[in-house]
């Protein structure tokens, strides 16, 4: 038995692609290779059930999750050949768009009166010690809720929506112009199927009203910059009673006073004195899990670069944690008096002597090649 090809590579689409991203190749896949416009192609036939199988798959929150981690072996024969026929429902889809945009009409009757609600974004501030330690946190969501009076069902308590006498239920009319029979959304309904003459006097008719969740999120140690947590369903609700949305809690890490991070490194900046570069010393700097000695040698030059290895950060994906590059810098001392001025003079004249040039190599080299460059443009 042939190997299957991996599900995310049959759509064109990468491993963490949205859901709309998803069903948008779906659908441009599925026209291309539908058996209606490819009379007697077996493989056009064979692209298109490895389409819906894949798309099938994809296109549920909970079988994506099982085939993200097991692979095939996450989603059974049975499951994938349901979810392969659920996919290539979906197909009426294209053509009620294609067709619903050059006359004006809607989809199906069936799925314009129970629909799911809107995916929400939450961006949650964070300092950096919470994202990498992991932290639980309350956050306030203004949403669109089930209305509590009606139930969602936008009809005043005691009463229930009609069935449209336009369209019989259906929320389509079919009107004839010509040779040709389009069919339009309902006028009366506007392609719910269903009227309500007696609105509930909460959400005035909507079966959804505004308020916030207050919602507790679990964040994980690790998490970066851009990081996303799904908390499912808990998005706004659906329309008549459907299926709320989701809810993607997006992270943001707030700047740190000592430390930045790259992944899984973190840096920071030491400053350091003029005699601890010259004559080497001993730091306290601080990392995540308390302070440590750090080692300076003589004749350390400023933006050097010192490796703690292991003081860095283990990420939310599993990794070993990181390191810590503690760059120094070399501080020019301030507001010096009159001694101290005098002591740096006569040093500067120790330095500056003839016989001892060997004690700044990198600016005697920069100014020979300052007077070379003059000299040739002098000849």
């Amino acid at each position: 038995m042939p190997e299957k090809k991996d599900y995310y590579e049959t759509l064109g689409v990468a491993r963490n692609a949205s859901e709309a991203d998803i069903k948008k190749a779906y659908r441009k896949l599925a026209m291309k290779y539908h058996p209606d416009r490819n009379p007697g192609d077996h493989s056009a036939e064979e692209s298109f059930k490895s389409l819906n199988e894949a798309y099938g798959i994809l296109s549920d929150s909970q079988k994506r999750a099982a085939y993200d981690q097991f692979g095939h072996a996450g989603v059974d024969a049975a499951s994938a050949a349901a979810a392969g026929a659920r996919g290539s429902a979906d197909f009426g889809d294209i053509f009620g768009d294609i067709f619903g945009d050059i006359f004006g009409g809607g989809r199906g009757s069936a799925r314009s009166q129970v629909q799911q609600g809107a995916d929400l974004r939450y961006d949650l501030s964070l300092t950096l010690e919470e994202a990498i330690r992991g932290t639980t946190v309350e956050i306030r969501v203004p949403t669109l809720v089930g209305c509590t009076e009606c139930k969602g069902t936008g009809a005043k308590g005691g009463t229930a929506p009609i069935t449209c006498g336009t369209c019989g239920g259906n929320g389509q009319v079919r009107m004839q112009q010509g040779f040709f029979s389009i069919q339009q959304t309902c006028p009366t309904c506007r392609g719910v199927g269903k009227i309500i003459s007696n609105p509930c006097s909460k959400c005035h008719g909507q079966g959804r009203v505004r308020d916030y969740k207050t919602l507790s999120v679990r964040v994980p140690a690790g998490v970066d910059n851009g990081d996303r947590i799904r908390l499912g369903g808990e998005g706004e609700a659906g329309i008549h009673g459907g299926p709320s949305g989701d809810l993607y809690v997006q992270m943001h890490i707030r700047e740190h006073d000592i430390f930045t991070r790259d992944g899984a490194d973190l840096y920071c900046e030491v400053p350091i004195s003029i005699t601890t570069a010259a004559l080497g010393g001993e730091l306290d700097v601080p990392t995540l899990n308390g302070r440590v000695k750090l080692k300076i040698p003589s004749e350390t030059q400023t933006g050097r670069l010192f490796k703690l290895r292991g003081k860095g950060v283990k990420t939310v994906r599993g990794q070993g944690p990181g390191d810590l590059l503690c760059r120094v810098i070399v501080e020019t001392p301030v507001n010096l008096n009159a001694r101290q001025k005098e002591l740096l003079r006569e040093l500067d004249g120790s330095l500056s002597h003839e016989a001892n040039q060997h004690h700044n190599p990198r600016a005697n080299t920069w100014f020979r090649r300052v007077k070379q460059f003059f000299d040739e443009m002098k000849s």
